[in-house]
């Protein structure tokens, strides 16, 4: 796969980057050289190789979900708040 400069400036535009032209031509290489580098992949017989989906010997550790009393109470927790309304603590919006 070629890099062309178009590709630098479509991917510079994507992610709202202004580029000068000596970057851009930087970046043409830099592209350029870790695409070969990557495409070596392509050459390995891979053929009976099994694809490894973890690299780590790892399970999941689940527990029951426990509803545990709590010393407490909702209203002591709302007396806790600067504004409640409605039973449930008012904060300032967040846009």
């Amino acid at each position: 796969m070629e890099i062309k400069r178009e590709d630098i400036l479509h991917l510079a535009d994507l992610s709202n980057f202004s580029l000068s032209e000596k970057e851009a031509k930087s970046l043409e290489g830099d592209l350029s050289n870790i695409i070969k580098y990557i495409s070596q992949l392509d050459k390995l017989d891979t053929k009976n190789i099994e694809p490894t989906y973890q690299v780590f010997e790892m399970d999941n550790i689940w527990r029951a979900d426990e509803i545990l009393e709590q010393d407490a109470k909702r209203e002591d927790l709302l007396a806790l708040t600067k504004e409640s309304k409605d039973n449930q603590i008012k904060v300032p919006k967040v846009l």
